[in-house]
């Protein structure tokens, strides 16, 4: 993990619509384009980190980023779930991100009902670890807080 933290941030665009409807987890997706500026050996599978939506506060999130074996995805994916409740979707906003730890490979699930309880796992695990002094401290990262939000990959 000599990635990490993993600072990027770009726009957010449309995913497949499976978060919200499917599993009760939103999240926000990323464009290929910034799903292909991630370190090609940054291994697939379930992290944790701080996010920010445009210049908005801070929040917790855990992040996907891999194939999706449950839902056979060609395409690879780094999608981001915020430990929030917004009132309304924020696609074409800017998303940064910190990527901080690792809790898990990507895998496969039996049923729907084994990956939503996978999910919420991640969500307290995530939760679990960015309460630590040492993670919570990378919320007051200066990336956070660049004047004019300006777009720019790995600081």
């Amino acid at each position: 993990m000599r990635h990490l933290p993993y600072f990027c941030r770009g726009e957010v665009v449309k995913g497949f619509g499976r978060g919200s409807k499917e599993l009760g987890v939103p999240t926000a997706n990323f464009s290929e384009q910034v799903v292909e500026s991630f370190p090609s050996d940054i291994s697939t599978g379930i992290y944790y980190g701080w996010a920010c939506v445009g210049s908005g506060d801070v929040h917790k999130m855990v992040l996907s980023i891999g194939w999706n074996p449950f839902y056979k995805n060609t395409k690879k994916s780094v999608e981001t779930h915020i430990i929030h409740t917004f009132k309304e979707d924020f696609y074409g906003e800017i998303l940064s991100i910190a990527i901080i730890g690792y809790i898990r490979p990507e895998r496969n699930f039996d049923s729907l009902d084994a990956l939503i309880a996978a999910i919420q796992e991640d969500i307290e695990e995530a939760k679990r670890q960015l309460d630590l002094p040492e993670h919570l401290k990378l919320k007051e990262d200066n990336f956070f807080h660049l004047p004019g939000g300006k777009i720019v990959n790995n600081h």
